[in-house]
């Protein structure tokens, strides 16, 4: 049986310790301050991120891979298992170009492209980093692509996400919002929730004025998405802060039984266009 590879990008948020046990490839992002060019996750923390990004009067900006990064990446896998399969998956074609990057690169190495699939996540930060994870967990069990391919999509459609923007300075600073809307929020102690389509758009969900009331507010969210559902397994992601969530873990243990958590850093990409303070919550019935 051909061995199957996975492969992602830097924007899945993958903790450390499974992106090891699975060996999962990771091709890294750009985030720029100014001149500073950094590799997402390489050359930059999520801690170290954060603390420039308040210390800094303008918003980085944040750059896909490029054609060739991929085309390297899948020819060194190539080089070390040369009859494997690789499943390449990656953050929504609606936010980054990242997955027509991969399409590309994958149609420039003509003779192993059959061996390539890239799959839209149609989802972003540890929103389709699970996915990948899941499906690296599979890859080690020995499972084809094409049955990687069918679980991820059905975990995809069971599993519901929110995210909690703590300010709307950085949706604005990105020109997602006008300047006013966020003088007006910021004054007001407006926190959005966000969540993502079926296409893999963003979408603001409500606005609750202060933290606890928003957070208590994801959580009936979830509620209502799983209604029958009791038991559900957790992952979080935080801005270099785990703190941050331990509230809303509270508050979602006190409805559903959690079978398990895991903890994500929003890394540097996500981080550049949601700001610090922002967690976000995927869970899915166990």
């Amino acid at each position: 049986m051909n061995k199957t590879v996975i492969v992602t990008d830097s924007t899945a948020d993958i903790p450390a310790d499974l992106v090891k046990q699975y060996n999962i490839h990771i091709v890294p992002l750009k985030v720029m301050f100014g001149e500073d060019s950094y590799l997402d996750g390489v050359d930059i923390s999520a801690g170290e991120f954060y603390k420039r990004l308040v210390e800094s009067p303008q918003l980085p900006t944040t750059s896909q891979p490029s054609p060739a990064d991929f085309v390297q990446a899948y020819e060194s896998i190539f080089k070390q298992y040369p009859e494997c399969s690789i499943l390449s998956i990656h953050i929504s074609s609606g936010l980054s170009g990242t997955y027509q990057s991969a399409k590309l690169a994958t149609s420039l190495l003509e003779e192993k492209a059959d061996q390539i699939t890239v799959w839209d996540s149609k989802s972003a930060s540890y929103g389709f980093g699970l996915f990948a994870a899941h499906a690296a967990k599979l890859a080690a069990e020995g499972k084809p692509v094409e049955e990687i391919i069918t679980a991820i999509e059905e975990l995809r459609s069971k599993r519901r996400l929110y995210f909690l923007v703590d300010t709307l300075e950085y949706l604005q600073k990105g020109g997602r919002i006008g300047k006013a809307s966020a003088v007006l929020g910021t004054l007001l102690n407006i926190k959005p929730i966000l969540s993502i389509d079926e296409e893999g758009i963003i979408f603001s969900v409500e606005k609750v004025r202060g933290r606890k009331k928003a957070t208590a507010r994801m959580v009936e969210l979830f509620q209502q998405d799983l209604t029958g559902v009791t038991k559900v397994h957790v992952a979080v992601g935080h801005t270099a802060d785990r703190g941050l969530v331990e509230d809303f873990l509270q508050q979602l243990s006190a409805v559903f039984t959690v079978e398990d958590v895991v903890y994500s850093d929003i890394g540097p990409v996500i981080g550049t266009h949601v700001g610090p303070g922002t967690i976000a919550a995927y869970i899915w019935p166990a």
